[in-house]
């Protein structure tokens, strides 16, 4: 998943040029999901170049009078000598001089600039009239990221920056309020977490989440655990250079001994240490069923989502739209999911740290509501030289430290990424792809020990995930390479797959959508595509990474265990009506409608029935 070039650097080519490229482009890394945006900004040659009848306004210059922490900003600019290639940037802290730029090297004056800005856009983007009458007028969504905000005007493109002109200063009313509880399942059933970042150390405040049962009188108070790093906790750049900035706090809190299925309200809370208390607004969650309780029980799971503004600024060259589009159907539709895994490539910061900031805003209505469970992909772990299974660059220097940070996962160790959870009649194991998982690893033998443990007459669903394609995937790199999956992605695992019974295995990393039959060894076991009943023999492999990266195309080769291939984005929901029904669901994200469904009806003697390389050998003596 490497780097696309950017529509910006395109202005000058004609669409036939333009569709060519995109094909060459396409053909030569399939699964490409386009620059970080913020990465095509050369912060580093930025010059002064200020004018006197330049300007730029920016209004209000309070937000969040009523506790909100996403507001729309104007801004009003103008500038004596327009050009299509001027830009805004927004910047936060509002101080982004040299002043603020580590001094590596005494002997090199710092940059005038050293910081990226938080997100930009083109000043033509609502004033098309703008080369010509030199004014322009943008409205923009900011977040509460802990700090103030100022907006510049520049000139030059992306790739020479000069300062034109410096905005006024905008702030949240408390940018240290406690935002974007994230939850996620513990490693006890009855146990469930909530994760939040604040501005908020443990030297000012003390962090706690207030929470009861839902029309209960009963007020309990959980501490928070608090977590930060800082620049040399990153691997590389852009995460300890220009794509630095401070994270804050991020506070976790467990609630346990959760009665099953039970409604819950909560609030996040800062005791400062004046007694002054500071509160989010009341959210609510159901707590998990217990394993092996039967009740319908509903589950979402996709891959490589990302994030996208709602302004319309600093897109993945107008790809991730998608990312909007699945975000709105899940809010649309949650009262019908009850827990969600996004398997890997969360928010392609790629080291630009303030987007983890918005990407937990955007997902906030989900995440505050049902546990959200991620997976490690590469573009949260990938770097040389810090124990990725990868040499490649592909987190920008994060090497997981934002992704174990900011979310939790009931893994022993959140750097070796790997975990399981029950959820009811379903049991989940978690892989990370980022780190070796053949035969003889550590991770091999946790994969072995969660498959083997769980009691499938209580828990029936076997659900393996994983972010790379580790079984089969029709995508154009993978048939190239002639393996149809990742490279020795299935030769240590699938043995344990089949004898384990395995249900679905579910990966992202290809942004498309692809099942398979019930397969093992290259064999499909069963030709049935809609309706199985009994064993399925083998596991059922799919592709859901169409989360909202750019799509990935397939092959033209045909192959006999591929049963439905969708170039689009989308995800997939699980739902377990009791022990011996489940049914599969792919929705597209732009509708939220079924394009591709089946089901599986069986007994439990299903499960403990013999098939190839699935049971021991035995004689016939008696």
């Amino acid at each position: 998943m490497n780097i696309l070039r950017s529509l910006g650097g395109m202005r000058g080519l004609n669409s036939i040029s333009l569709a060519i490229l995109f094909l060459l482009t396409a053909l030569q890394e399939a699964w490409s999901h386009g620059d970080q945006p913020l990465s095509k900004i050369a912060i580093h040659k930025a010059s002064f170049a200020l004018q006197d009848h330049a300007y730029v306004k920016a209004s209000p210059t309070v937000l969040g009078f009523k506790g909100q922490n996403t507001e729309w900003v104007s801004i009003e600019f103008s500038s004596p000598n327009p050009s299509n290639d001027d830009w805004i940037g927004v910047f936060s802290p509002a101080n982004f001089s040299a002043s603020t730029c580590p001094e590596e090297n005494p002997r090199v004056y710092p940059p005038l600039l050293c910081s990226a800005p938080i997100k930009f856009q083109y000043a033509n983007y609502s004033s098309p009239e703008y080369k010509k009458t030199g004014k322009g007028y943008l409205k923009l969504q900011l977040i509460n990221q802990r700090s103030n905000f100022s907006f510049a005007l520049f000139s030059a493109g992306l790739s020479n920056p000069k300062l034109v002109a410096v905005s006024n200063q905008v702030a949240f009313a408390n940018p240290n309020a406690p935002v974007y509880p994230r939850l996620a399942q513990g490693k006890e059933w009855n146990e469930m977490t909530v994760t939040w970042t604040s501005g908020y150390g443990i030297d000012e405040a003390e962090p706690f989440v207030e929470w009861g049962p839902k029309g209960g009188d009963r007020v309990l108070s959980a501490a928070a655990g608090t977590l930060t790093f800082d620049r040399n906790s990153m691997c590389g750049a852009p995460a300890r250079t220009v794509g630095w900035r401070d994270p804050g706090f991020i506070h976790t809190s467990f609630l346990k001994e959760l009665w099953p299925n039970k409604k819950y309200i909560y609030k996040l809370g800062h005791r400062l240490f004046n007694g002054t208390y500071i509160w989010s607004e009341q959210y609510q969650f159901r707590a998990s069923p217990y394993p092996g309780q039967n009740s319908l029980q509903r589950v979402v799971i996709f891959g490589d989502m990302g994030k996208d503004e709602a302004d319309g600024s600093n897109e993945y060259n107008n790809f991730q739209r998608g990312s909007l589009n699945t975000t709105r159907e899940l809010i649309r539709d949650l009262k019908n999911i009850d827990i969600i895994f996004h398997i890997g490539d969360i928010c392609y910061a790629n080291g630009y740290i303030s987007q983890w900031d918005q990407f937990t805003a955007q997902v906030e209505p989900i995440t505050s509501t049902v546990p959200y469970m991620i997976a490690s992909g590469n573009h949260e772990r990938d770097w040389p030289g810090t124990g990725s299974f990868y040499g490649n660059m592909d987190s920008g220097g994060e090497c997981g430290v934002l992704a174990e940070t900011m979310f939790y996962v009931p893994a022993e160790n959140r750097a070796k990424f790997w975990y399981s959870t029950d959820y009811g009649m379903f049991r989940f194991c978690v892989a990370d792809t980022e780190h070796d998982w053949r035969e003889g690893t550590e991770q091999y033998k946790f994969i072995e020990h969660c498959l083997a443990s769980v009691d499938r007459q209580k828990q029936p669903w076997l659900i393996f995930l994983a972010h790379r394609v580790l079984g089969y995937s029709s995508c154009t790199s993978y048939a190239e390479e002639g393996s149809f999956e990742e490279p020795m992605g299935r030769e240590s695992l699938q043995k344990l797959w089949q004898k384990y019974k395995v249900d679905i295995a579910v990966y992202g990393h290809v942004h498309s959508y692809e099942r398979t039959c019930p397969i093992y060894q290259n064999i499909c076991t069963n030709k049935e595509k809609h309706y199985y009943k009994g064993t399925l023999n083998g596991t059922i492999h799919v592709v859901a990474g169409g989360g909202g990266a750019s799509l990935s195309p397939f092959t033209t080769l045909q192959t006999q265990w591929s049963f439905f291939r969708d170039y689009d984005y989308g995800f997939i929901k699980l739902t377990a009506f009791d022990h011996s029904n489940l049914l599969f669901e792919y929705k597209k994200s732009r509708d939220g409608k079924v394009y591709d469904s089946f089901r599986i009806s069986r007994d439990y003697r299903d499960i403990l029935a013999c098939t190839v390389d699935s049971c021991p050998s035995m004689t016939l003596a008696s």
